[in-house]
């Protein structure tokens, strides 16, 4: 092999390495808008769909697959919850942003006390927050690799980010 054939096949792999999310190639691509977004009304703790984060904790984490949604802004969205062993759960409406690698914590389910319903407490200071290097974002970076994404895009619909996270994303 020629030196100059060498190094156009040394820079063609270097660049098909590169994980460059398609709106940057573009120059014309419209700036990112994040749309407007509430809560669910309503979730489900009975019909989770588990998912392990890993052997050092003792909770159990889960998507209630009716909340999970893919946004025209490109973030999915879904309800988690962490439940312990005696039944205390927590639950979160989160938003994961493939092109990113971010994550965004929009509310958290209080439960009801002696003063105060039940209900989503909206996060007035919810700002995307990257998925790798928090321990607070480890349960939404195994989601993201497991179902919720494909590199920097986003795993298909709903339909097949739900497959994947009851059966595993196929590995080519």
């Amino acid at each position: 092999m020629t030196p100059t054939k060498a190094a156009l096949l040394t820079a063609c792999l270097a660049l098909a390495t590169l994980q460059v999310p398609s709106h940057a190639q573009r120059a014309d691509a419209p700036e990112w808008k994040e749309v407007e977004v509430a809560p669910p009304s309503a979730f489900k703790t009975d019909a989770l769909l588990p998912f392990q984060i890993g052997q050092a904790t003792s909770l159990r984490f889960g998507v209630d697959p009716d909340t999970l949604t893919v946004g025209e802004d490109g973030v999915v969205r879904y309800v988690m919850v962490a439940q312990s062993a005696s039944g205390a759960s927590n639950v979160w409406y989160e938003g994961v942003r493939c092109t990113t690698g971010q994550v965004k914590t929009y509310a958290h389910w209080a439960a009801a006390t002696s003063t105060t319903a039940a209900g989503w407490q909206i996060r007035a200071d919810a700002d995307w927050r990257p998925l790798v290097g928090s321990s607070a974002s480890r349960p939404a970076l195994v989601l993201a690799r497991e179902a919720l994404c494909n590199g920097s895009t986003v795993n298909g619909d709903e339909r097949r980010i739900l497959r994947d996270l009851r059966l595993g994303k196929p590995r080519d």
